[in-house]
């Protein structure tokens, strides 16, 4: 893809299945380090977790409201995690956007609109019309957040990202005040379409979107070159219980 005679940049696209939230911040941590020392270009990668409540550096432990028993029962770990925000759920579903990119003029809200942008982007795809929330980043439909956005910056190096609701199990989230908003709701595209939605199909529309938002190409690149055994912290399909609202 040219632009006036300059090629735009490549970023490498991985999509990785499910991976334990653990795995996949060590796996970060390693393309962080190889990119600040420009080592490899900007990565992206595309993924699930497993049930996860995770609580970022502006706290919300108190967030939590479901007793650790029901946790237990619910298969749903509890992780700290150094990316801002405050307690945030993961799980099958949801499809987590961990842009490793490098942050040249260090411009931490230009970075935080463009992925609200690639969301809304690719949101409008399928007919739903997203926007923002003032003091609240992430994205929205009306008062219901439908992508949540915590990010790490270490020597100008992006980590963590977007976790767009695609068709995560809803009920999952009255285990938790999401980011310690109280008064606003969640939301998921199967919820607002009516249908089951292909998790795959919007990784492709939201990596379309963030090309033309971040003026990149894509590269998809084979998960067996990224710097960890690829099986390490991967969940089998399986294993990981099923997604989609539930019957109350």
């Amino acid at each position: 893809m040219e632009r006036r005679g300059s090629v735009a940049k490549v970023v490498s696209v991985y999509q990785l299945g499910t991976v334990e939230y653990g795995a996949a911040g060590r796996l970060q941590e390693e393309i962080a380090a190889a990119r600040a020392r420009d080592a490899i270009g900007d990565t992206l990668l595309l993924l699930q977790h497993p049930p996860v409540i995770t609580v970022g550096r502006g706290g919300g432990w108190e967030d939590i409201v479901a007793p650790a028993d029901l946790l237990r029962r619910e298969g749903v770990d509890l992780l700290p995690t150094d990316r801002a925000g405050r307690a945030t759920y993961h799980g099958p579903g949801q499809l987590v956007v961990y842009p490793i990119f490098k942050l040249p003029d260090r411009d931490l809200h230009a970075y935080v609109w463009r992925l609200e942008e690639t969301a809304i982007r690719a949101l409008e795809v399928y007919g739903l019309q997203a926007g923002r929330v003032e003091a609240h980043p992430g994205v929205w439909l009306a008062v219901n957040k439908i992508a949540a956005i915590g990010l790490a910056v270490r020597r100008g190096i992006a980590r963590h990202g977007m976790a767009l609701n695609v068709e995560p199990r809803m009920d999952h989230f009255d285990l938790l005040v999401p980011c310690g908003i109280a008064d606003q709701g969640v939301t998921s595209m199967a919820r607002e379409l009516g249908r089951a939605v292909d998790l795959e199909a919007v990784g492709r529309e939201l990596v379309a979107a963030l090309c033309c938002v971040f003026d990149c190409q894509a590269a998809w690149a084979d998960p067996a070159g990224l710097p960890w055994p690829p099986a390490e912290g991967r969940v089998p399909a399986e294993d990981v219980g099923s997604a989609g609202d539930q019957p109350p």
